[in-house]
Parts: structure tokens; C-alpha cells; sequence
């Protein structure tokens, strides 16, 4: 099978101390970057004026912005900013998804120096979650809102919390009380935009991004100029092919996280490419606009969670004309968020060989919303996923190995975040004594002789516990491997057994799949029963437990959940994360009949 040659091969060293711990770097410097995000726009404006930098779907077809007309405007919103009195302490809310009203008022704080605080759309969409919204508010002290429609966002604006703050909507409906966005554009003369420009600096705040709030409530990191500029210089030094000429991205990626709103949007806009918001997800609803935007435009660049690969494998596979297009011009496929699996993996290398002649570079990269995002990168080809590579450029990954060699990660460089905002305490518990960023998350090496074969992602520390034996369970990878073995049926799990006698799973089903195949979806008190359902699920763990029966990886019951995870009771993060600890809890009594055997709602063996 042909790969891409336009790769930069691995160039790892390996540091091993008196204390046991390891430090990895890379072997190649770091590129200069530039200061401030503002510099890219500049710098394209003058190079490609008439460029398109982003775009968004408008009736048949697109509504554009250029490098030109991107600075002009954002000029114009800086200016009308700062006419506000809006400074480096006067956040500005962003309580809506991507649209190029969003990228603009955001890239109009960067270039004023004045902080932008994306949030994810589900915190106002969803009465339920308004609890997160209220604490971003509280926490930010925000003097201005942004949202694409008054009319979409109503309940959200209501909020007491808002009283005060001058909204600003794109669609202000019939509302007086709220500004339009057109306003903004109007600019104000007796504004010296250049000398607000002038002083920013590598050090300003650029963006607060909330973290997902799985464990606690989600804190605001401190994204500066320097974090996302140095990101990007790493990237480019990996990713070697953005040398040939401007990436395009068709993206939909939420800019409330930290890899759609850092990572996606500034490649474009660093390395003089196009950005066109997909409109669509990868859910049963929206998943055909994607396609529609597709047939509209492809990229060079494809980013994806595993499951909108795994759509889009589907839907490439029945469009011969689609697929000539998608892999025309692909440079790389990367995946983040969970493992891809590897059917799905081997099905685009099979279709890129059929359309392409060669496979683009297929991988995967790992960082955090406090590194901006990228640390490590699996920048040389491979022929599996689940690698998510070496260092980058200028970082030290820090890792202290267990007696089996799972190793907790901590990290140093320019793209770590400086600390949380209003919350000294616990930036001081994030930091070791040598100043490296504890992250929390475990590796392992793919080869412990070969540095540069890379290192898999081992899951959260703090997601293992215990069972009754003192066995400790690494619940992260077990989750992933317990997602395979249950199959389609399956939409999430959460792992459980902390100071139990056994390994169990709280199954969070595929309602669509499961009344596809025509199963009793009546509700026992939280759980469902059908016997069918639960005789398959248990043929399914007896198979695995042939062959995985050692006691920390053999998971001997199961219940069927049928209430799916609630983002407003805290289950789940606007970023797809499970908060572990609040659904055991928050379904206490599940879990004990998961381990009462004289339960019909449990599947045994």
C-alpha cells in the first residue's frame, strides 16, 4: 500500500533520571512563530487579499469573508469595542456555535486585546444545563453577549445573570434592547485601532475556553497569544505538507473547545488557508448537511471525531463522485476524541488507494484545553490507530512510569497555559515543583526500545480505582474495549466496580438500534429488560471473558440504562466527556441492582 512521502520522520530523545522519571523532547528546534494572531491576518491580507478565509452556508451556496474583508471588519468591531470601553477585564460571552459572525468578533478581541469566552451553544440551548452557563457568567463578569439569533437563544437571554450586559445578536429579531451585529461593523473613527493593536502582545489573554467540567465545575484557562501562535509554528514544523501551499478545511468542530476553536480555525488562518463552518454533525438529524456541504466543497484537511468518520466512510462508500472529490486534494486525516477503530481506519486507507493512488496521512495527536491543544503528534505514517505519537517541537513531555510502564504524563512548553482565571489555588495544584503542567492522563510506549515508534493514550488516572481485592482497574481503555465487544447496540458505558467484588458496565444504549431490531424498550424503573436484549449483551461478555479473564479486565455483569446521559444533571460534558462520578451517583440505585443477581434487569455471567 502506498503512503504519503511528505511526512517529517520522528526524532525523539530520551532522558532517563536517578528518580525513575523520563523526559522526551524532540531532537529538531522549534520555528520562530509569530506574536499575535493578529500578525497572521496582516500578513495574508497583504499576501492574498482576495483569499477566503471563511465562509458559511447562505441559501444555495456561501457566504464568504477574504483575508481583505476579514481585517477591514475586524478592525471595524476592534474599534467599536474599544469605544465601549472594553479592555483586558471586560470578557465578551459567546453564547453561540460557529458562525463567521463568532470568528469575527473573536479575532475583533484578539486584535483589541480583549478577552473572547466561547461557550458550548448547549449551555443556553438547553434549559436543563443553564446551571453551567449561570457559573461561566458569574465566574467571567462579562460586559458584553454575543449570540447568532435572539429569537434561537430567548430562554437563555431571560437569565438574571444577563441583566446589565449589552447583548449583541447577528438576528435581533424584533428586539430593541438588543445590539446588532451590523452596529459592530459600523467601526468608530475617534478609535485608534493601531495603537490597541500595538499593545498586545504574546503575553494577552486571547480567550478564556471553559474546561468540559467533568470532575468539578469547569474552570477558564488563561489562553494567551503565545500559547496558540507556538502551537501552530509545532504543527506546521509536523505536518510538513502545509509548506506546499493553504490547507482547506470543511469543519465542524465546536470553537468552545479547545481543538475546533484553537487548532482548526488556526490553521487556516495561519498558514493563509480556507475555513468553511459545516453546518452539519455527526448525528442522525444534521449528518446529511455535512454531506450537502461536502458536495459543495472538500478540503485538504479532515478532522473528525471517530464516529464522523465513520458516518462519512458510509456515505463515501455509496458516492463514487463524492469520494473522487473528497480525496483529490487530502493531505490528512486526524482523528481525536477516542480511538478510531480500525475497520473504519483501514476503509479510508482502501478508498484513499482507489482515489488517490497513495494514503494521505492518517493520525491522531494528543493534547488538553490548557496546552492550545497539541503536545504529542504521530506526524510519520503507521498502519494503526490508537497512536498518538512523539513530542512536538519546543514541549517536554515529563513521565513517571509505574512498575508495569503506564507512565503519568506531565508537560512543559510555550503552548502551556499560565495558569486559570481567578483561581490561583488551582493553578498552583496543576504545576509540579519543576513548573510541568500535570496533566492527569496516562501513556505507554509502543515499543519501550523505540522512542520513536510513539506512545497510545492509557487513560485518566483518576478514572482507575480499585476493587475489593485491591486489583486496580484501568477503567479508560476498558471502556474503549467494552465499546467494542457490545457492539452497535451500545451508544456509551461507564465502567463500574470501585470497591466492589466484580467489573460491571451501565450500558447507555442506541435507542434507534435497539427499536430497529425490534426490541422492548419498556422502562423498569430506569432500566431495560427486554430478555432478549440482555441474553445477547451477556453472549457477548461470556465470548470476551475467554479470552480476557484476569480480574482486572473481566467484566462479569451488565445493565441496560434508559435514560440517556444529561447534560444538565452533569453526566455529560458539551464535549462528549462522561463526569463518571455523577452518574454513579446520580443513579445509585442502578448501580446496586446491577450487582444484585436476583435482578431481571441484569445480564450475568
Amino acid at each position: 500500500m502506498k503512503r504519503t512521502t511528505n511526512f517529517q520522520p520522528h526524532n525523539v530523545h530520551r532522558e532517563d533520571r536517578a528518580d525513575g522519571t523520563i523526559l522526551l523532547t524532540s531532537k529538531d528546534a522549534l520555528s520562530p512563530s509569530v506574536e499575535r494572531t493578529g500578525d497572521w491576518l496582516h500578513n495574508w491580507a497583504e499576501k492574498s487579499p482576495d483569499t477566503v478565509f471563511i465562509a458559511e452556508r447562505s441559501g444555495a451556496g456561501w457566504r464568504q469573508e477574504t483575508y481583505l474583508s476579514t481585517l477591514q471588519k475586524v478592525r471595524a468591531i476592534a474599534a467599536s469595542l474599544l469605544a465601549r470601553g472594553l479592555n483586558a477585564d471586560t470578557p465578551i460571552l459567546i453564547m453561540s456555535g460557529n458562525s463567521v459572525d463568532h470568528a469575527l468578533l473573536s479575532l475583533a478581541g484578539q486584535y483589541a486585546g480583549i478577552p473572547t469566552v466561547p461557550l458550548a451553544e448547549q449551555y443556553s440551548l438547553i434549559t436543563e444545563a443553564h446551571g453551567r452557563l449561570i457559573h461561566a457568567i458569574e465566574l467571567v463578569e462579562p460586559k458584553m453577549a454575543f449570540v447568532s439569533d435572539v429569537n434561537q437563544y430567548k430562554a437563555a437571554l431571560e437569565l438574571d445573570q444577563l441583566n446589565g450586559i449589552e447583548i449583541v445578536a447577528s438576528n435581533t429579531g424584533n428586539r430593541t434592547d438588543v445590539t446588532s451585529f451590523s452596529d459592530l461593523l459600523k467601526g468608530d473613527a475617534g478609535v485608534d485601532v493601531d495603537a490597541a493593536f500595538g499593545l498586545v502582545n504574546a503575553d494577552t489573554v486571547a480567550k478564556l475556553l471553559m474546561t468540559s467540567g467533568s470532575t468539578s465545575l469547569p474552570k477558564a484557562v488563561l489562553t494567551t497569544h503565545k500559547m496558540m501562535c507556538v502551537n501552530q509554528a509545532m504543527m506546521k514544523d509536523s505536518l510538513p505538507f502545509l509548506n506546499n501551499g493553504p490547507p482547506v478545511l470543511v469543519d465542524w468542530l465546536p470553537w468552545n473547545h479547545v481543538f475546533g476553536g484553537s487548532n482548526n480555525i488556526n490553521m487556516a488562518l495561519s498558514n493563509g488557508g480556507s475555513f468553511y463552518i459545516d453546518d452539519g454533525k455527526p448525528t442522525k438529524k444534521l449528518f446529511a448537511r455535512t454531506i450537502e456541504n461536502l458536495n459543495l466543497q472538500t478540503g485538504t484537511i479532515a478532522f473528525n471525531v471517530p464516529l464522523g468518520f465513520s458516518w462519512l466512510l458510509d456515505a463515501l462508500r455509496k458516492d463514487d463522485a463524492l469520494s473522487k472529490r473528497f480525496f483529490s486534494e487530502l493531505d490528512l486525516i486526524l482523528y481525536a476524541g477516542a480511538s478510531l477503530p480500525q475497520d473504519v481506519w483501514q476503509g479510508y486507507e482502501a478508498l484513499a488507494m482507489k482515489y488517490k493512488g497513495e494514503v494521505p496521512l492518517m493520525t491522531s495527536s494528543w493534547g488538553l484545553t490548557e496546552t492550545a491543544p497539541s503536545v504529542m503528534i504521530q506526524q510519520e505514517p503507521t498502519e494503526r490507530s490508537g497512536v498518538i505519537g512523539v513530542p512536538m517541537n519546543g514541549t517536554i513531555v515529563k513521565l513517571i512510569p509505574d512498575k508495569d510502564m503506564r507512565c503519568e504524563v506531565r508537560v512543559k512548553g510555550d503552548n502551556v497555559m499560565p495558569g486559570y482565571f481567578k483561581a490561583p489555588e488551582k493553578t498552583a495544584e496543576s504545576f509540579d515543583d519543576e513548573g510541568f503542567f500535570i496533566t492527569g492522563d496516562a501513556m505507554k510506549f509502543v515499543d519501550p526500545t523505540d522512542m520513536n515508534r510513539g506512545m497510545r493514550f492509557d487513560g485518566r488516572i483518576s478514572e482507575d480505582f480499585k476493587l475489593l481485592s485491591g486489583t486496580w482497574v484501568r477503567a479508560a481503555q476498558l471502556r474503549i474495549d467494552m465499546l467494542v465487544c457490545l457492539g452497535p447496540v451500545v451508544a456509551d458505558l461507564v465502567i463500574t466496580g470501585a470497591n466492589l467484588n466484580q467489573i460491571g458496565v451501565m450500558i447507555f444504549p442506541d435507542m434507534s438500534e435497539l427499536s430497529d431490531r425490534g426490541f422492548d424498550l419498556t422502562d423498569d424503573n430506569g432500566a431495560i429488560t427486554d430478555p432478549k436484549l440482555l441474553a445477547e449483551i451477556k453472549d457477548s461478555l461470556a465470548e470476551r471473558a475467554k479470552e480476557f479473564s484476569a480480574s482486572s479486565i473481566y467484566v462479569s455483569r451488565a445493565i441496560v440504562l434508559s435514560e440517556p446521559l444529561s447534560i444538565g444533571d452533569g453526566e455529560l460534558t458539551p464535549k462528549g466527556s462522561i463526569n463518571f462520578v455523577k452518574v454513579l451517583t446520580r443513579r445509585a440505585d442502578l448501580l446496586e441492582r446491577l450487582y444484585d443477581d436476583a435482578d431481571p434487569a441484569t445480564a450475568n455471567i
